[in-house]
């Protein structure tokens, strides 16, 4: 690999990048939060009710027509702006129960994450799975307590469920004062200052009171009996508390904690800029010849999500990269490793929500999309010609739920194979076939339920295609390993099914983890992957 670097104006931009995903369980708030960021900085002017049934308004970073209709996120979305100097990138991955495995691929483009936590619930079902894929990754995660106009968990006890939970220590940045109708606003630690906020209905500016703790008008502001409160919280922090490590931070082993609520933007802005100050400029990736420098003067990029007909009326598909090393240009020539051969790029765009603009220029840390004829799969790598780099494939999570679909009008075929084929190609479903039959039937499996619906309203929608659907008893699903296997000769139980993945490979479809382990035992040498690699 070249050792040349950029010059110092690129290499400036690159280290103002910040690239981070929110993640959540549903309802934690969110989609609430990065509206509220975006209107920070200065993105949007005002910040959209995602359930409101009087204001119909979907949230700004929901754009296929079921999020609209339904008031949540099904799929990933990608924004960008500025705030103090600094360029930011947010991945906005799906909240919801039945999110897709498009959530899990999205954290792969990640430098950081933020957990949204609802502060009345504490750590909840999807924020668990979410912050597994982190912790495989040992990205930098930054949590947010929302909801603290509300009625919430014992401040101690939610960080105590934090570390229990997810096995991750703690350090809280600031600290509540009360909750619900009591919440008075937060306690910055380190400046040693109290913020006293005051809503505004979701304006931009928040009005704020500061005080340190040893001034005589903190008890006036707040009350004694909270004023007493706190400085015995703030004695046990400081004495019993983990010291906030950026070093832990930045290997992904301490948390630092905030607490606010999106919706009445307390503790907002003070997150943002903390945040901001610890998280670094865009990180090295790992490729098959090693380690690929941000600064590097060469350019290299990964595909992690496709998706296609984002505007029905041109019945579009597009690739989103992450850029990695370098500078990537308007016009460029660039190397597609997959396909093995140059390709143009002339229509970069970068997205907010359904708004594209043209990018002329676009840094390491960067997130760009650009028109795809096909060519493009998850995980391809595109770099400079002159050097040639290949990063590691994204894995192919394993599904969850599995159903069988067929088409009802038989003379669709062909629209049928289109349809299933290029949505499983954006990586929310995958689709299976079982050995020596056709694609009049396919075998979906998905991570979430809601994944199902989202297929048939999109060929119903997108490819004018009616399906039938037939739930399947399957809950497991393994790749087999072993290349020169003779599948017919495998010793499997009545409920366990064959099948083969679009790229030939086969798997099996297992009802229960007993008969994963009746598989392994009865097949001596057999090999199963629990995800693959493209």
């Amino acid at each position: 690999m070249s050792d040349t670097v950029l010059s110092l104006q690129d290499r400036e931009e690159i280290e103002k990048r910040r690239t981070f995903a929110i993640i959540s369980h549903p309802d934690a708030g969110k989609t609430t939060l990065t509206e509220k960021l975006l209107l920070y900085g200065g993105a949007i002017v005002e910040a959209g009710m995602v359930k409101g049934k009087k204001n119909m308004r979907h949230a700004v970073s929901d754009w296929m027509e079921i999020e609209k209709q339904r008031g949540i996120s099904v799929t990933s979305s990608v924004m960008q702006f500025r705030y103090d100097g600094f360029c930011i990138n947010i991945l906005d991955t799906p909240g919801h129960q039945d999110f897709s495995e498009d959530t899990y691929r999205t954290l792969m483009a990640a430098d950081s994450a933020v957990m949204v936590i609802d502060g009345s619930k504490g750590v909840e079902a999807q924020t668990r799975k979410l912050f597994k894929v982190c912790r495989m990754r040992g990205i930098p995660i930054f949590t947010f307590i929302n909801k603290m106009d509300r009625e919430a968990k014992d401040s101690f006890d939610l960080m105590s469920e934090i570390e229990t939970e997810l096995g991750i220590e703690t350090c809280p940045i600031n600290w509540p004062i009360g909750s619900g109708k009591r919440f008075q606003g937060v306690y910055d630690r380190e400046k040693q200052r109290m913020l006293k906020f005051a809503a505004t209905g979701g304006a931009h500016e928040v009005a704020s009171v500061e005080m340190a703790l040893d001034d005589p008008g903190l008890g006036d502001l707040i009350g004694e009996e909270a004023r007493d409160q706190l400085l015995e919280e703030m004695e046990l922090l400081d004495g019993a508390g983990h010291p906030l490590d950026l070093d832990m931070v930045r290997k992904g082993e301490l948390s630092p904690v905030f607490f606010g609520s999106a919706l009445t933007n307390f503790g907002v802005e003070p997150f943002l800029e903390e945040f901001l100050r610890m998280t670094t400029s865009p990180l090295p990736r790992q490729c098959v010849e090693g380690v690929v420098e941000p600064a590097s003067a060469d350019f290299s990029a990964f595909v992690f999500k496709i998706q296609a007909n984002m505007n029905r009326a041109h019945r579009d598909r597009v690739a989103f990269m992450r850029i990695c090393s370098g500078v990537f240009e308007k016009g460029m020539e660039v190397y597609h490793v997959q396909q093995g051969k140059k390709i143009k790029i002339s229509q970069p765009t970068q997205l907010m929500a359904q708004d594209r603009s043209i990018v002329d220029k676009a840094w390491a840390g960067d997130i760009i999309s650009v028109f795809d004829p096909g060519i493009f799969s998850i995980g391809d790598t595109i770099c400079s010609s002159s050097n040639r780099v290949k990063f590691e494939g994204i894995p192919t999570f394993a599904p969850e739920h599995f159903c069988r679909l067929r088409q009802v009008d038989t003379l669709k075929r062909k629209q049928f194979i289109k349809g299933t084929t290029e949505i499983a190609q954006e990586g929310a479903i995958q689709i299976f076939v079982e050995p020596n039959k056709g694609m009049e039937e396919v075998i979906v499996g998905v991570v979430g339920t809601l994944q199902f619906d989202v297929l048939t309203h999109r060929l119903v929608n997108e490819y004018n295609i009616e399906t039938r659907m037939e739930s399947l008893p399957y809950e497991h699903i393994r790749w087999v390993e072993n290349k020169d296997l003779d599948m017919s000769a495998l010793t499997l139980t009545s409920d366990t099914k064959v099948v083969q993945d679009m790229k030939g490979n086969y798997l099996l479809l297992f009802a229960d983890e007993w008969n994963i382990d009746w598989a392994l035992s009865h097949n001596k040498g057999l090999k199963l992957a629990e995800f693959s690699r493209n």
